[in-house]
């Protein structure tokens, strides 16, 4: 058996070489590719099973939300001459209908905190204490909605917490709330409404500070029905009679 190969032989064993680890690269590709693949496929259904769950749960919110405004909007001390529609929700009075309403919106809320719906259904449970005087538990709502996602119904919540700040003696507070609004108007409060709601603010303490603010809705909104109200309040307020 000779000691040495051959020049012949020794190519032929560097094809080998060169075929077997090609071999192995190629399966190691396709190994590669076949994972990738399957990590694609996983994300696909996550991104389709995540898809189908948010509307699936869009579409409940929306239906328990239709259902809790049915009776925020309800019908109260209905006489026995008019029965109430079969179907539709009725009350005796405001506190009984509020205090139902109030546990649907929270429901809706809890159950549906990252659709529009529970935002919008925070907002409304607010309101529903708020009718039912329970302030500082309607505060909390509304600072929940202020959280969510949808920033015209967050301006609307940082509305209507301001004002149970002002009803409340937080006046600075309330005040720092309009501000925000203003500085950052929405469809839902545009900043024409934001400032009368601060001129209203300041009339009682500082009637001189509501008087510039009345005038700088008369000047940036000339010819409006908002320009008008700011003339008729200011002219109501101290030293203007």
């Amino acid at each position: 058996m000779p000691q040495h190969l051959s020049r012949k032989e020794l190519k032929k064993d560097e094809v080998r070489d060169t075929i077997a680890h090609g071999a192995e690269a190629l399966l190691s590709h396709k190994q590669g590719t076949t994972y990738f693949l399957i990590a694609v496929i996983i994300v696909a259904l996550a991104v389709l099973g995540w898809r189908t769950y948010s509307v699936q749960q869009t579409a409940k919110s929306s239906a328990a939300f239709r259902n809790a405004m049915q009776v925020f909007e309800a019908p109260t001390g209905t006489q026995p001459a008019v029965p109430p529609v079969p179907g539709e929700p009725s009350f005796k009075d405001d506190n009984a209908k509020f205090t139902a309403a109030t546990q649907k919106f929270e429901d809706v809320a809890r159950k549906y905190p990252r659709t529009q719906s529970g935002q919008l259904a925070s907002y409304y449970a607010g309101l529903s204490l708020e009718q039912l005087g329970k302030n500082d538990e309607a505060k909390q709502w509304f600072a929940t909605a202020i959280k969510g996602n949808n920033s015209d119904y967050s301006s609307l919540a940082r509305f209507e917490l301001a004002k149970v700040d002002d009803k409340t003696g937080q006046g600075q507070e309330a005040e720092k709330l309009y501000q925000q609004l203003m500085a950052k108007p929405s469809v839902l409060v545009p900043k024409p409404v934001a400032m009368l709601a601060l001129a209203q603010h300041y009339r009682d303490k500082n009637p001189s500070e509501a008087a510039k603010v009345y005038d700088q809705i008369k000047a940036q909104y000339p010819d409006t029905a908002i320009a008008d109200q700011a003339g008729q309040e200011l002219a109501l307020l101290p030293g203007k009679t």
